[in-house]
């Protein structure tokens, strides 16, 4: 891979944030790409993962085993997340240089919610690697985060099933 690498953020209410990602994800591994992966604020067993990590250019790293939603996080819980969180970053940031794209999945959540520090974040998207593609994904974007994307989608919801009662579904919310 030649050239500069882009910031793509996928961000909004709407579904289909991780996916467009998982989609640009297999489209640079067609082409040879070898990309890393972190999911923030998942476990290791989102359905996406399964075949991620059977593809050769592809190297997902491992998160925590048992992820809380934020709601059900006492505060004790809370500071240890952002702290896992904040070293993860601190590891992709060293561990990243020989790929040329990196997913954050969830990261702009995490920021969001304090687990992860933006200010660390926004240090690492202006002095990332320079041939490096990097995609964020997550509900919110800060304007900071958002001024650095050179991709910036912003998913809608205009309806879902959620609404009406119906939980999420294996294989296609997760």
């Amino acid at each position: 891979m030649t050239g500069t690498g882009r910031i793509h953020i996928y961000y909004g209410d709407g579904k289909g944030k991780t996916t467009a990602a998982m989609g640009q994800i297999m489209r640079a591994a067609g082409c040879g790409f070898k990309v890393l992966v972190f999911q923030f604020l998942k476990d290791n067993t989102s359905s996406e993962r399964a075949v991620l990590e059977a593809l050769p250019a592809v190297t997902c790293l491992p998160g925590r085993d048992d992820v809380k939603f934020y709601s059900q996080m006492n505060s004790d819980e809370r500071t240890e997340a952002a702290h896992y969180n904040n070293k993860a970053l601190d590891e992709i940031v060293k561990f990243c240089s020989p790929f040329d794209m990196l997913l954050l999945d969830e990261a702009l959540c995490a920021v969001k919610l304090g687990l992860l520090n933006e200010d660390k974040l926004v240090s690492f998207l202006e002095h990332k690697p320079k041939e490096l593609e990097i995609i964020l994904t997550g509900h919110e974007a800060s304007e900071r985060i958002l001024k650095l994307g050179d991709y910036v989608t912003k998913m809608c919801k205009v309806r879902h099933p959620y609404e009406k009662g119906v939980q999420a579904r294996k294989g296609i919310e997760y």
